[in-house]
């Protein structure tokens, strides 16, 4: 309600200005109320930092063993295979174990095959098999990680706080996004590539000694074994609510036709920017950043499923003109703005996800969501890099961007559920208020 006299502003504080600035900054009241949700947040903060290093370096060092567009373009092939089989596995797991084991042991594993890329680097002769077998590997660990980190959340954050835990995670990830890249072209420039490779390794035993901390996260008593059958329960379920089908679908189209960075190492070749790849790679998350910064507005807005599509054909569009540019200062504006887009339809995915879906069923339906969030950037990657050999890079990201925004507009036309769906009316969303209420009522009487 909208208070009819509000008082006066008290001197020094800067009355209605300070106050609209306030209801912009982040939320923090998730971080402030669950030591469990600030240790995940400090543990995901050092790892994407590491992640990132590695996300510039390995593509780098295969453009420079082979000299291939494809040949970089396929780590997104060798690594779509692995993140399907184990990300739908790796959601079953999520309901039928202690998610914070299968965190802990997944992040130490992914230490390990950062400690292999890091050992293989050193060699006189690096070879370029063992860039694909770990890009491989660490594809299938990430399926298995995953749903387990997004079903925990709700599990260390109120009901009613999980918008803003989501934005907050998101500005973690755009920490992490824009300090990685960019000091990876630095280290990489004038350390070399083991030093990448090192620091992600040490950023992994860091995640590790936080995320032992974390407080144990049982599966229900009543909580069946990973199965095919359990596996195609969580499908059945996604595929009866058409809302969270769209925005599986949205996030894949998009992604497929409109994410290049597979190309990006060609692109600054071709802009005479090679110093530029790094800031390429962060431009995105910069623009996400400016949105997390922001994100106080979030949320106060209801029809989410609107905001899922107008995010993320703004996303295509803003590659599609960036694909256009011949400024590199002008390309990396757009790559910033399509990466604010994205993290606009990130966020609110994650709030219809995460306000509507069963604790019972989220590991499972975590796993389906992996596909879309993931399955569609490693397509993409095989997309861009076969498009810029047959028509040039530039060429391949213009034409990538526009064929989004075609893709989103015809999936928001079939699919009326995602475009009138409101978290205020929601039948969904209603029960799993009455489900957070209950657990919380049954918290407080013990």
């Amino acid at each position: 309600m909208t208070d009819p006299d509000p008082p006066s502003p008290t001197p020094g504080t800067g009355g209605s200005g300070g106050s609209r600035l306030r209801a912009l900054l982040p939320d923090l009241t998730p971080w402030r109320a669950s030591a469990d949700f600030r240790r995940m947040w400090l543990a995901g903060l050092v790892t994407t930092f590491g992640t990132f290093l590695t996300f510039v370096a390995l593509p780098l060092q295969l453009k420079e063993l082979t000299g291939s567009a494809l040949a970089v373009g396929a780590i997104g092939a060798v690594e779509l295979v692995p993140l399907i089989v184990f990300g739908l596995y790796g959601g079953a797991l999520a309901d039928a174990m202690d998610r914070r084991k299968l965190i802990l042991w997944t992040e130490a594993g992914l230490g390990l095959l950062s400690a292999l890329l890091l050992l293989n680097t050193v060699l006189p002769h690096p070879m370029v098999w063992p860039l694909y077998v770990v890009a491989a590997l660490v594809s299938a660990l990430t399926g298995l990680q995953r749903p387990a980190l997004q079903a925990i959340l709700p599990r260390v954050v109120a009901h009613e706080h999980l918008p803003a835990a989501t934005a907050l995670n998101s500005l973690r990830w755009q920490a992490g996004a824009i300090a990685g890249p960019s000091l990876a072209g630095i280290i990489v420039a004038f350390a070399g590539l083991p030093w990448a490779y090192g620091l992600d390794v040490l950023s992994y035993a860091v995640s590790v000694a936080l995320s032992v901390r974390l407080a144990p996260s049982p599966a229900a008593h009543d909580a069946e074994k990973p199965s095919l059958r359990g596996i195609l329960e969580g499908a059945r379920y996604a595929w009866g609510r058409k809302e969270l089908l769209g925005t599986y679908a949205i996030d894949m189209a998009a992604m497929f036709f409109a994410f290049p960075n597979a190309v990006f190492p060609f692109l600054a070749d071709e802009l005479h920017a090679t110093w530029a790849l790094g800031l390429m790679y962060s431009a995105a998350a910069i623009g996400s950043l400016l949105v997390s910064l922001t994100s106080g507005w979030v949320p106060k807005v209801h029809r989410h499923g609107r905001m899922v599509v107008l995010a993320a054909a703004g996303w295509g569009l803003a590659m599609a003109v960036a694909g256009w540019m011949h400024n590199v200062w002008l390309v990396l504006v757009f790559l910033a703005a399509a990466g604010a887009c994205d993290t606009v339809s990130g966020l609110f995915r994650a709030a219809m996800w995460d306000q509507t879906i069963p604790d019972e069923l989220r590991g499972r339906l975590a796993g389906i969501e992996l596909l879309s969030y993931s399955v569609g950037p490693q397509l993409g990657q095989v997309r861009a890099g076969g498009m810029a050999s047959l028509t040039g890079v530039r060429a391949s990201i213009w034409s990538g961007g526009l064929a989004c925004v075609a893709s989103v507009g015809l999936l928001a036309v079939c699919l009326p559920r995602l475009m009138s769906y409101d978290v205020r009316t929601d039948e969904h969303a209603e029960a799993a208020r009455r489900r957070a209420a209950a657990r919380t009522a049954v918290a407080e009487a013990a």
